[in-house]
């Protein structure tokens, strides 16, 4: 797959249950240099989607958005990267060296990720939250490049195609 090719799988959720069970399959498949990036409506259950994720990363305690600290770092099965870049520009978030973070051994989950699309990997996963209804959300998960591609078509696999 080239880096231009993109594997694409929506998901509905219709708890915060559900938004967990699939934040647990995207842990499970975690390595290390993995980059995610989150966008959506806010309150559309980015940080729950983080909170699931890093749960089942092997996080303890509490992780919540970091958006005044705009990177948090967590002890799990791989180190995680969590960063919230909605308060800074495209010219910070370049200055603050992520390259760092996302070419290392951990894993990044990026909040308001497409504020810094043109830092961002060329292979990475992109998770898209909409919301549908009080706890209903619409959650498009698009990879790109490898290993992303082959996630999301694991994740099309477990659940079919729900669209």
């Amino acid at each position: 797959m080239d880096i231009n090719d993109e594997t694409v799988f929506t998901y509905r959720s219709y708890s915060l249950q559900d938004t967990e069970l699939l934040a647990a399959a995207i842990a499970a498949a975690a390595t290390a240099g993995m980059v995610i990036g989150l966008d959506g409506d806010l309150g559309a259950g980015k940080t729950a989607f983080s909170q699931g994720f890093a749960r089942h990363l092997g996080v303890q305690g509490i992780v919540n958005s970091p958006t005044f600290t705009i990177i948090k770092e967590y002890d799990g099965r791989l180190p995680l990267y969590h960063m919230d870049v909605y308060r800074i520009s495209l010219q910070e978030a370049d200055e603050l060296g992520l390259d760092e973070y996302f070419y290392g051994q951990g894993v990044c989950l990026v909040e308001w990720s497409s504020i810094i699309t043109d830092l961002m990997p060329p292979r990475h996963l992109h998770i898209y939250m909409e919301t549908a209804g009080p706890e209903e959300r619409i959650i498009t998960i698009t990879g790109t490049g490898e290993p992303y591609g082959e996630l999301c078509r694991a994740l099309i696999q477990k659940w079919g195609k729900q669209g």
